[in-house]
């Protein structure tokens, strides 16, 4: 297996895990309240969200940045709470056309914080001195892209089934789908280690 493929291969994986489920969980809130016809809005949050992981993976490879893994596994919920709490609060009202919208910036701050939640992991795996680990990291960041795109065309087809065939209007299927997140995500942020320190 080249070293390509290697390193896409466990980006994809760290995104379709199903023991480390807080990723598809994230991009399940992110995507919520959109529908086919917003893929390329959709395309940008999904890539800025792997921007600012890799940017975070990076950071912490130069070790730039480091930061407790507990603080770090307690942020994530923390990430995904907030943004199925937004999108529980706004569904249904029409978003205002800016720029550089509330929900991108926040998209790529979220993506740091869950980069750096695996950048200790990513450390182990990789060989070498920081610059020998550019490469790989950029192989791995084209994987998590592939892996999210895979799981955003997942809840993108619900959301087209929930809509279309069970007549679930968007704002409700962005309700239900919001707080069944929010459901999932509070047991973790209760358990989190966190509380233990």
């Amino acid at each position: 297996m080249s070293e390509f493929l290697l390193y896409f291969n466990i980006g994809l994986k760290h995104v379709l895990d199903s023991a480390a489920y807080d990723h598809v969980l994230f991009l399940m809130a992110l995507v919520v309240p959109f529908t086919f016809k917003d893929w390329k809005k959709v395309l940008i949050l999904v890539s800025l969200f792997t921007i600012g992981h890799t940017v975070a993976l990076m950071l912490s490879v130069f070790e730039v940045v480091q930061i407790k893994a507990t603080i770090v596994e307690f942020l994530i919920p923390i990430t995904i709470l907030i943004t199925a709490g937004y999108h529980l609060f706004t569904a249904g009202k029409s978003a205002k056309k800016e720029r550089i919208s509330f929900v991108e910036i926040v998209t790529l701050s979220f993506g740091i914080i869950h980069g750096l939640g695996f950048s200790n992991y990513f450390k182990t795996i990789l060989p070498g001195n920081a610059t020998d680990k550019l490469l790989p990291l950029l192989e791995f960041a084209l994987g998590i892209e592939g892996a999210q795109l895979i799981v955003v065309f997942v809840v993108l087809l619900l959301a087209y089934i929930a809509q279309s065939f069970f007549r679930f209007s968007k704002r409700d299927w962005a309700l239900v789908l919001s707080a069944f997140i929010i459901g999932v995500v509070l047991p973790m942020l209760i358990e989190s280690e966190i509380w233990n320190n």
